[in-house]
């Protein structure tokens, strides 16, 4: 059961609800060797789908999200559940300044989108990420070694439209070992599907391809 998304998680208007790309990080997650009392820290926790399943087995986790709604159903989940999670509102790179995890898990915005800025509001937040799709996942990249342990493991799901090849060499070049650790194909969503043209004349998706794919990079500080 270690490996399962906790069930009938409620995620208020606008906050990411658990889909595809969660599940493969949840799987990703289960084959950890969480042990109890490790300190874990989730970027971007939506729900707190990822951040209960690392507390129902003993980890001190602690979960950041820009959104004030996803920090309250977060909060109401681990409520609910009876499970110990701080939750905590703003930057990544803020609130977990001086922070050292064992494990560092997020399932950030990749999505493509035409403006260069990021949203600053609006449930696009969750998942627009610039013209690459890489605003959020670089950021991670750059920052990961600050906030893991000696030994510690990243866990990043992310689109292999983004360019995983981009990932590993980032990671790389920070000082840690990466590797992609799991792969899926889903079908489009409709934020994809709206984006068809736009995503074919920027050279990020064949033409009428259907199926997205994900993978899971995990990254080890040594």
């Amino acid at each position: 059961m270690s490996g399962m998304l906790p069930p009938g998680l409620m995620a208020l208007p606008g906050v990411y609800q658990p889909q595809g790309d969660t599940r493969l990080l949840a799987e990703a997650l289960a084959r950890e060797p969480l042990g109890r009392g490790a300190d874990v820290l989730e970027i971007g926790t939506g729900t707190g789908a990822l951040a209960l399943q690392a507390a129902r087995r003993g980890a001190s986790v602690v979960a950041v999200d820009v959104s004030w709604r996803a920090v309250v159903a977060a909060r109401l989940n681990a409520l609910r559940r009876r499970l110990p999670l701080r939750v905590l509102h703003g930057d990544f790179a803020v609130a977990a300044t001086g922070g050292r995890f064992d494990l560092v898990i997020s399932n950030p915005p990749y999505v493509p989108a035409p403006e260069a800025q990021t949203p600053a509001k609006g449930p696009a937040r969750a998942w627009d990420a610039g013209p690459d799709g890489r605003a959020v996942i670089d950021r991670i990249c750059t920052v990961a070694p600050a906030l893991l342990r000696h030994g510690g493991v990243l866990l990043m799901v992310h689109s292999g439209m983004c360019g995983t090849d981009e990932t590993l060499d980032r990671l790389a070049a920070a000082g840690l070992v990466s590797e992609v650790t799991a792969r899926a194909f889903v079908p489009w969503g409709p934020v994809l599907r709206s984006r068809r043209a736009w995503l074919e004349q920027r050279g990020l998706a064949a033409e009428a391809e259907e199926l997205e794919e994900l993978v899971v990079v995990r990254a080890q500080s040594l």
